[in-house]
């Protein structure tokens, strides 16, 4: 059983690196340096130059297939730069939205602060312990739009 196997792998093999040419409208099989033409060795029976033309013929074909494979590759490398290229667009977008957000949001936070600081001071309802707490806190939110403001300009 192993020996049919190895066998039909061989073969498998030694049919898989055949290359198929087509030369004056007839396809012609190259194995190595033995020419084929529907399953029969026709090698001998060529003129030296059919055989070289065939030859040459099958060296432009595996040289136009590489040149095919490396533009492929280029193709697919120029593909990945790009996409890596606007995930990284998308990643400073975002991190330049959620900078600008905590902006909006400290400023929102530090302006509602100090209007209710002014209004309770125009009232006369602050102590001077509670109006200390007030600068107090209006200077950490100050503190914090000021972070907001470094991390916005930075993104």
């Amino acid at each position: 059983m192993r020996f049919w196997i190895i066998t039909f792998f061989l073969g498998l093999g030694i049919i898989a690196s055949a290359q198929q040419v087509i030369y004056e409208g007839k396809v012609h099989e190259v194995k190595g340096k033995t020419i084929f033409q529907d399953d029969v060795d026709i090698t001998s029976s060529l003129l030296t130059d059919e055989r070289e033309a065939i030859f040459n013929k099958l060296k432009d074909q595996l040289k136009e297939d590489k040149n095919v494979e490396k533009a492929k590759k280029q193709r697919k490398k120029a593909l990945k730069k790009a996409e890596k290229a606007q995930k990284k667009a998308e990643k400073a977008l975002k991190r330049k939205q959620k900078a600008q957000d905590k902006f909006n949001k400290a400023t929102k936070r530090l302006e509602q602060n100090q209007d209710k600081y002014e209004k309770l001071k125009g009232r006369g309802k602050l102590s001077p312990n509670d109006e200390a707490k007030w600068l107090k806190k209006i200077n950490r939110y100050k503190r914090n739009l000021a972070k907001a403001t470094k991390k916005l300009l930075k993104a």
